[in-house]
Order: structure tokens, then sequence, then C-alpha cells
């Protein structure tokens, strides 16, 4: 006997249709599958027959054959088990379906004891499905998550003889639905940071900095000595971000989903993720990719902060690799069989010591580093790379004294989290028709049609442009910057002081970089 039922896949955040075809016939009892399977989904096999054999359900005697199709389209993970033991059932007759099978995609993988897992990727599904007005049937386990996802009708399975049930007609999806318990239609958002801008004393400067790189999305390098504050600075960051609206949590969610990184208890992710990863990092883990070409650090970094601490520490390849994705906001891994796109809009806060033993400028220490040391040291960054780096801000370390006379309350947070929310509201309505969201995503015609100069304003930027001999991006993102500081003031027209201010977090790229 043979029966068709409809699955889905996904490339990268792509979602492709598979048709699983189950036929039973003559032949030694034994599965086989084939249509591209990986090894994965040839276990499944296994799976399927001790999960039928557990919940009293015949087991074919004869052969069985399930055709993954297309049959050039790679398949992964185990979530074809469920398909596969439904077309078994129908194909022993055990059942007969009373709807049509065409209206369902289904995905889930199956216990030994006939129980449904949770699968990777439920959101990308829940969203392919709404897509194309079908019903999705999937895990229990995976409700709250592809929940998240307006009108689309899902259809929870807890184990086989619920997927019985209701082929049977006797539970429909409003019945399945209603026995999860606290499913919310809506995840509650909690903006709570442990880390707060108020334990931080003096580096006025850096707070500076660190609200205009979050009020325009800007990528920030922090310079100093060691236990100067730079991780300190770095880690609060987040903590004075915009909060994600629902497309962005969506965006963000649908990336962590197909990595399997989202957590039970927190189905969608709603704060802005900060990503640290260490600087022996891989070039592949950092951008992404191998065998099953999964997102990287600086996808999973998407609408939030890709934070790298001991900049020049990386190797030099790693870094490289960023600058394509740092200037387009998306990433393209190509591999044998499949190409994966995945989105990279993230802000980059990258910290590093001036000189090999980390106290060239100090207060409190003095270099022992020799000027070839120091040249060698810095050469590890590139100028390309600089230049996408919009904010360069020296961090200075400070006297012990100091830290511990200074009694006045520093801005916290929130209250700096408020000063950039103003500008992030003028931007989110300035770039409501275009593909745009902050300041720093904007390129070519854009930058010169949404910041408007000032003439004096503009003789200082061209004229301090040429002094300090920055390339046609930096001029550019000097013209960004000084568009955020405008937006911080709530002016429409970029004046002489914002450009005055903008040049200051540039000059180092002559200071020390030269």
């Amino acid at each position: 006997m043979y029966t068709k039922l409809l699955s889905l896949c996904h490339q990268g955040l792509k979602v492709h249709s598979v048709e699983v075809e189950v036929d039973t016939g003559r032949g030694l009892p034994g599965m086989v599958i084939v249509g591209l399977p990986d090894k994965a989904i040839m276990e499944s096999k296994d799976r399927v027959k001790a999960a039928l054999s557990h919940a009293k359900m015949p087991v074919p005697r004869s052969r069985v054959t399930v055709n993954l199709a297309p049959g050039d389209l790679k398949k992964e993970g185990s979530l074809y088990d469920l398909p596969i033991a439904l077309g078994v059932m129908i194909c022993t007759e055990f059942l007969k379906p009373k709807v049509a099978l065409h209206h369902f995609r289904i995905v889930g993988e199956l216990s030994l004891n006939g129980q449904l897992r949770g699968v990777r990727g439920i959101l990308n599904f829940a969203l392919h499905a709404k897509n194309e007005s079908k019903s999705l049937i999937i895990p229990a386990e995976n409700y709250h998550e592809a929940n998240y996802v307006e009108d689309v009708d899902l259809i929870p399975i807890s184990d086989l003889n619920d997927l019985l049930a209701f082929f049977n007609g006797d539970l429909d999806a409003v019945a399945l639905r209603t026995r999860i318990k606290n499913a919310p239609s809506e995840p509650i958002v909690k903006h709570k940071f442990q880390k707060d801008f108020s334990e931080v004393k003096g580096q006025s400067s850096a707070k500076r900095a660190m609200t205009i790189a979050a009020a325009g999305g800007h990528n920030l390098l922090l310079i100093g000595p060691p236990g100067s504050g730079k991780s300190m600075l770095s880690e609060r960051f987040p903590s004075i971000l915009s909060p994600m609206d629902r497309d962005e949590a969506l965006d963000v969610t649908r990336i962590y989903s197909i990595s399997g990184l989202l957590n039970p208890s927190q189905p969608v992710i709603t704060d802005r993720p900060f990503r640290a990863p260490h600087h022996t990092i891989s070039e592949i883990a950092l951008i992404g990719g191998g065998s099953d070409s999964k997102p990287g650090e600086i996808s999973l970094s998407h609408r939030g902060v890709l934070f790298m601490d001991e900049f020049p520490e990386f190797k030099r390849n790693t870094l490289e690799v960023l600058r394509q994705p740092m200037e387009s906001g998306r990433v393209s891994i190509g591999r044998a069989k499949q190409v994966c796109d995945y989105p990279c809009q993230f802000t980059l806060i990258a910290a590093m010591n001036p000189c090999p033993c980390g106290y060239l400028g100090s207060r409190v220490r003095t270099c022992r580093c020799s000027s070839s040391q120091i040249e060698k040291y810095l050469s590890k960054l590139s100028g390309p790379l600089l230049d996408r780096i919009d904010l360069h801000i020296e961090v200075s370390d400070q006297n012990p004294k100091f830290l511990r006379q200074n009694q006045s309350p520093a801005l916290s947070s929130g209250e700096i989290r408020e000063q950039a929310l103003i500008a992030t509201k003028l931007q989110k309505i300035r770039y409501e028709q275009t593909p745009f969201k902050r300041n720093g995503e904007l390129k070519g015609a854009a930058v010169e049609k949404f910041c408007p100069l000032e003439k004096d304003a503009e003789q200082l930027l061209l004229k301090g442009m040429e002094q300090l001999g920055l390339s046609n991006r930096a001029f550019h993102k000097v013209l960004l910057i000084a568009r955020t500081i405008a937006d911080l003031e709530q002016q429409d027209t970029v004046k002489i002081n914002h450009i005055s201010e903008a040049i200051t977090y540039r000059v180092l790229d002559q200071k020390i970089f030269k």
C-alpha cells in the first residue's frame, strides 16, 4: 500500500516542503529510507519501529520503503519520525484518516515509547505553514514557540495515541491546544539587567560614546590599559539598548530556533542578544557554516551585540572575515550541496590594550614595550576593518583613591537608555518608509539624503577629513555619528558642534594606528 504526507525542511532560514512517501510491499521485513537523508534520518526506522511497538500499534512484517522528495535536497534531523510513523499506520490500515492529508504539514521526533520530542526550527516552520495557509502538526513541546506566530493553525501532539485520535476524529485541534496548560499567546517581556551603568565610576567620555553607539547602532572600539573598565562598560551596553519590537524578536528567535539554542522556559527571545566569543574562536564558529551550515556568532548577535574582548588576539583571518558581513548585514555560507543566507545586523563592541604589555599611556604603570613591538601588535588590525568601526575611544585607568573618594551617583542604565531612546524614536519615524532602522545602517545616497549639513559644519567636516587623511567610508561614518548626536539633541540638521564631536571619535586612526 502507498501513501503520501507532507513535511518540511530548513536550508538556513529558508523552508522547503518535503513529500514523505511510504510504501509497504513484498520483501523481507525492514525499512529503507531514500532521498538524501542524513545519519539522524537513517536512524528513524529504529525509533519508529520501537515507538509503534510500545504504543501497541502494528509493525509491518513486510518491506517498507520511505522516499523523501525532492531527492536532490539534503534533509537533516529527526523531524521526519512522526510523518514516517503516520505513513506506516496508514499503510497497515491501522488508521484510516477522516481528514484530507494534504492540508497538514507534519514534523516531530519520536522517543522509543511513542512520546514526541521537540525539534529545531519550529518557528520557521510555523511561518511557512502560515504563508501556505496549512495546518502544522508539531510536538506539544514546541507549541509555546510556534504560538508566537499569529494566525497559524497549530496541532500540538504529545504522543502517537494523540495522533491516532486526531485523525480518527476523536480529538480536534482545539481540544489538543486546550490541554497545554499556561500557553500564553504573547510572551511576557521583561527587561531586567543585573549589570547597571550606575556601578561604573567616572569614564564619562566612554559612556557618552556608548550612548551614541546605542542610539544610532554604531560599532565601537575601546582602547585602554588592563583594569580600566573596558569589559565592565561593554557588559553593561545591552542595558541601554532600545527594546526589540515584535518583528525583531521574531527574527532573532528564528535564528536561535534553527540553532537549537532556545531555552524551553523562554521559547521567544525578547531581549537583545549579547555574544562574547573567546579570541581562540575559529572562522566557521564566528561566521557560521560547518557540515550543517549552522549560524555563527555574528548571526546569533543579530539585532544585538557582538563583544570581542582582546581584539588583536583574534587570528587575523578570523577578523578579516568580519568585513563583508559588517558592511552588508548578511552572510552567505556556500557549501557543496547548499547555500545558506543569514542576517547579521549587530553592533560590534571591541576592546583592546594599546600595546602588548597593556600599559602604554597608563597613569599608574610604565609601558615596557619597544616601538617595534607596539607596531607589530597594532598591525594585527587592518585599515579596512578599522574603517568599519565607527567610534574609537580611549578608556584611561583611574586612580584607586579617586574611585574610593568619588561617592557622587553615576547615571543609571535606565537614565542613559532614556537619552538613547529619544534618538531611536526619531530614527524610527525618519526611516519608516525605508529598509533602514538606525543611522548606522545608512548606505550610499541615503547618507546624503538623511544627513543634511549646515554650511559651516560641512566645511569643518571636509577640513577635518583632509587633515586626518581618512577614507571615504570614514567620511560617511563621521557624518552618521554626527547625525546620531544631532538626534540626541533632537535637531533636524547636523550642526558644526555635532561634526566637531564626531571627528574626535576618529582621531585614534592617526594617534595610534598611524
